[in-house]
């Protein structure tokens, strides 16, 4: 059974979310947005939970608490992905759906934001509970999901299979083809060639844009990626390509460093063969050391880049952060507090909503063509993404000049003033 939460049910939040409401009131405040189109803003239109059950291999069943999150649709169809993971919340799924409704709007996307998430450790699960657990998510939601309603794609623990399942049993439901419905899909299912790297490629594009804004030189410009996934593991190659020097990577078993720098190719490999990153610390050019998560936060570079998990930098640790130049590639990993302390040491601080925007704009360029149904080269998407996130840069840091801000503040009047507007503008208040 599909429980539909009204807007106002949820009064005790979780850290995530708490962060995100704090944004969107600073950036509200600015704006003169308040009364009832603040609440509008701040509240999901809709907040579906399910418990999905999973028949396992030794004969039980098992629920597994589901939710999907649908923040704000004024602008288009909602947008977001589902994770897997055994710490998913329904407090961290809504401040997710916000962001991503703010990541939409800033790179002026024809979507608002969603997301979803299912509580599960899914390295315990079999290929074929897997697939039982992703075909009962659209059972429980697939009502509410579709092309031109509600469009998910990969996250935390899901991948391109995973969007196969589910596309597969969303056409079985509708009985006709639909490949729009999911992004974030194999090739042979209507997925594109850049969908992989675009979070990596979009943030890398965005460092380029900042290095030629503070005339860091790559050669001699230092990088501290605190994550190893998709998202850090492509970001490092970028950067490792174009000359940057990627002196330390991380993942959850540890962390390494070598002044030297690292070949984020090589130490993928010794990875893979070793099982953590923490033993690969003499892979590469020259040896280096290990240290912690928390080390690598701390060291002495020009450029670090938060690419695990939320609330990695607080008012705790912000004064021991030394990196002139901080992009967030995870969601909120930086706690307002940090972000506060961080200004007044004059270090920038590229917000998340732009750093790692290049994921759903690559999920818009899946979509657009799946509806089209004409797939562009992989040239032509690197290039369209190239523009548009070099152009959102510059809208971003117009706006911080103009109004004397900060890129965080900068970026959410320009989002927030967006979805505002097409709100008023329907007349829904």
């Amino acid at each position: 059974m599909i429980y539909i939460f009204g807007v106002f049910f949820f009064w005790l939040m979780g850290e995530p979310l708490v962060e995100a409401k704090k944004q969107l009131s600073s950036a509200a405040k600015v704006l003169g947005i308040g009364g009832k189109l603040l609440s509008a803003l701040s509240e999901p239109v809709r907040v579906l939970s399910d418990d999905i059950p999973v028949k396992l291999e030794n004969g039980s069943v098992q629920d597994f608490n589901a939710y999907r999150v649908q923040h704000n649709d004024a602008l288009g169809p909602f947008k977001g992905g589902i994770r897997f993971h055994p710490e998913v919340n329904l407090d961290e799924v809504k401040a997710l759906a916000m962001w991503m409704t703010w990541k939409c709007a800033l790179m002026n996307l024809p979507f608002g934001g969603a997301k979803g998430g299912v509580i599960v450790e899914p390295k315990k699960l079999s290929g074929r509970e897997l697939e039982a657990l992703s075909r009962g998510y659209v059972q429980s939601f697939g009502e509410f999901l579709g092309p031109d309603k509600d469009v998910p794609a990969p996250d935390v623990y899901t991948n391109a299979q995973v969007m196969s399942w589910m596309l597969d049993e969303f056409e079985k439901l509708k009985k006709r083809h639909s490949p729009g419905a999911f992004t974030g899909k194999p090739l042979e299912l209507g997925g594109i060639r850049i969908r992989d790297e675009s979070t990596g490629l979009g943030g890398f594009f965005v460092i380029e844009a900042c290095a030629r804004r503070f005339g860091f030189k790559p050669r001699s410009t230092s990088v501290a990626i605190q994550g190893f996934g998709n998202v850090g593991f492509n970001i490092a190659g970028f950067l490792h390509e174009a000359g940057f020097k990627v002196v330390a990577l991380s993942d959850s078993s540890g962390a390494v460093y070598s002044k030297a720098g690292f070949s984020p190719a090589d130490m993928m490999k010794c990875k893979t063969a070793k099982g953590k990153i923490a033993e690969c610390y003499a892979t590469g050019s020259g040896s280096g050391t290990a240290i912690s998560n928390e080390e690598l936060l701390e060291l002495d570079v020009d450029v670090l880049i938060p690419a695990a998990l939320s609330g990695q930098i607080t008012s705790k640790n912000a004064n021991d952060v030394k990196a002139r130049l901080v992009v967030e590639m995870a969601n909120g990993p930086l706690t307002n507090d940090a972000d506060r302390i961080l200004g007044e040491k004059k270090a920038v601080v590229v917000p998340d909503i732009l750093a790692n925007a290049g994921g759903v704009t690559g999920s818009y360029f899946e979509w657009v063509q799946n509806n089209y149904g004409y797939y562009w080269s992989y040239t032509e998407s690197f290039e369209r993404l190239k523009e548009l996130m070099s152009s959102a840069v510059e809208r971003v840091f117009s706006a911080s000049s103009e109004k004397k801000t900060n890129l965080r503040d900068a970026a959410y009047m320009l989002a927030v003033s967006r979805v505002a507007r097409a709100v008023e503008l329907r007349g829904s208040l």
